[in-house]
């Protein structure tokens, strides 16, 4: 604590997925001011949660309006002024927020920044529940890679409560299977960027994304949106490394510590809500994945052979319980990820369409999404008419379309959503799903606003509908009927 001094800015957090560790060639150029014009929406955004600041090995929780900024010792302090001190090869910037995940990738990127913009560094992890694992040593590895500081920010409630359930209660799926586990999560860091950004007077922002994925839309899309005259720099998308090698041959040259790591044939992107597999042999869409390839969930084969009964809670469609247990909206998808792994559930193979005009091969486990999706899909066949599910299905292809292509914060999605909320409004009551060896099948429905009534469905004989009322629906439709076919 003695290292650690309290100022008026609020330090967050952001995570650079996995994914953005692989290596591509540079396609375009990059580092420019963003026009007012490119701006979709959205105003200033609200920060949420506590902070953790790290410094020589301690952390700290920092309350909601309290601002914990670490302070490197004097040694490191007097060798970050002297590199940024003027301006660098290709301009000069003040400070720039990095996206940092401590891999390789965003580890030589502190030092490139330094040298090309004659900036202070901060490095930006979130907490989006990709594992702790993930989040070991970044504190030494961003000091050693010459940022000026690191900021942890737990962002996992945020991220289920106003991203997760949002896309959940509009059913929005991509291209029929894909559950945008990546695509929700990058708007939320995305925006506690722009926010540290302002806080901690930074005048530009960074990233680690590829110029071949999807990625790099979706961030710059909500920097534009929330903060278009922030400087945004894509690395990928000017230095002239190419490849690993390139990139641990610039890391020793600067002195930044290569982690030591085995390297995964896959490229990987993990949050609470999913884990994606890319890469190697799922490049060729005709290879069949690797049993060892799984990480979340337990092949279905190996399942247990008994079923599990699972009762979902669910209020104005969002859900708040499982099993009867109230739980917050990251600990329920926590514990709905523990069982629907252990079941095998949510697994999906799939060739999507990327944004940059690819065809590319995902592998997702989504366990817990699964199951929600289902129980909420289930619930609305109680609540919602015929033509609001119709209506509702049909805006749900495009929402999901929005927040593929990273516009969150467009108007568009925002009154879509606002049109969701209302028309799910009664959309509260329980199902209860079978979960056995990779499947999830519905067993019951209640709700108190139900449209089923048995009285009037029944086929037994009741007093409340008259099956002779029937007639009337056919009489003038089939009159056109005899008419189309004789004239053609």
């Amino acid at each position: 604590m003695a290292q650690l001094k309290a100022t008026s800015s609020m330090n967050l957090a952001c995570y650079s997925p996995k994914r953005n560790t692989l290596f591509y060639p540079n396609t375009f150029s990059s580092s420019r001011k963003l026009s007012s014009f490119q701006k979709l929406s959205g105003g200033a955004s609200s920060l949420h949660g506590h902070a953790i600041v790290s410094n020589n090995g301690s952390i700290t929780l920092a309350p909601n309006n309290q601002g914990i900024q670490a302070v490197l010792s004097r040694d490191k302090e007097m060798e970050v002024s002297t590199a940024t001190k003027g301006g660098g090869l290709r301009g000069k910037l003040n400070k720039v927020v990095l996206a940092y995940s401590g891999g390789l990738g965003t580890s030589v990127i502190v030092p490139w920044l330094r040298e090309n913009y004659g900036c202070e560094v901060v490095c930006f992890t979130a907490d989006v529940g990709q594992g702790i694992k993930e989040l070991d040593g970044l504190e030494e590895k961003a000091k050693a890679s010459g940022a000026c500081q690191l900021v942890l920010k737990d962002l996992k409630e945020e991220f289920v409560r106003d991203y997760i359930f949002p896309c959940l209660r509009a059913g929005a799926i991509y291209e029929r299977k894909y559950l945008l586990g990546t695509s929700m999560a990058q708007p939320v860091i995305a925006k506690a960027m722009v926010d540290v950004a302002r806080e901690v007077g930074a005048d530009a922002v960074s990233h680690g994304c590829t110029g071949k994925g999807n990625d790099q839309v979706r961030f710059e899309l909500t920097f534009f949106a929330l903060n278009p005259e922030l400087n945004v720099v894509a690395p990928w998308r000017e230095w002239d490394i190419t490849g690993r090698e390139d990139a641990i041959e610039y890391a020793k040259k600067h002195n930044v510590p290569v982690p030591v790591i085995k390297k995964s044939m896959y490229s990987r992107d993990r949050n609470l809500w999913h884990l994606s597999h890319e890469g190697d042999i799922l490049e060729d869409p005709a290879s069949e994945p690797k049993k060892d390839m799984y990480m979340t969930s337990v092949d279905p084969e190996d399942a247990p052979d008994q079923p599990e009964y699972v009762e979902i809670g669910i209020v104005s469609g969002i859900p708040v319980s499982v099993i009867g247990k109230n739980l917050s909206p990251a600990s329920l998808l926590a514990e709905l990820n523990k069982i629907g792994g252990r079941h095998g559930i949510g697994r999906i193979d799939m060739v999507e369409n990327r944004l940059v005009g690819m065809k590319s091969r995902g592998v997702y486990e989504t366990p817990g999404g699964t199951i929600l999706f289902n129980a909420v899909r289930e619930l609305e066949s109680l609540t919602l008419d015929q033509e609001t599910i119709q209506i509702k299905d049909s805006l749900a292809l495009k929402y999901a379309e929005l927040v593929y292509a990273g516009r969150w914060f467009d108007p568009l999605r925002e009154s879509m959503d606002a049109f969701m909320k209302k028309i799910t409004e009664t959309t509260t009551g329980s199902v209860t799903l079978k979960l056995y060896k990779g499947s999830v099948s519905v067993t019951g429905r209640t709700s108190p606003h139900s449209l089923c009534r048995e009285d009037i469905s029944s086929f037994e004989s009741g007093d409340i509908y008259n099956q002779a009322d029937a007639a009337g629906l056919f009489g003038l439709p089939t009159d056109s009927f005899p008419t189309f076919h004789h004239i053609f």
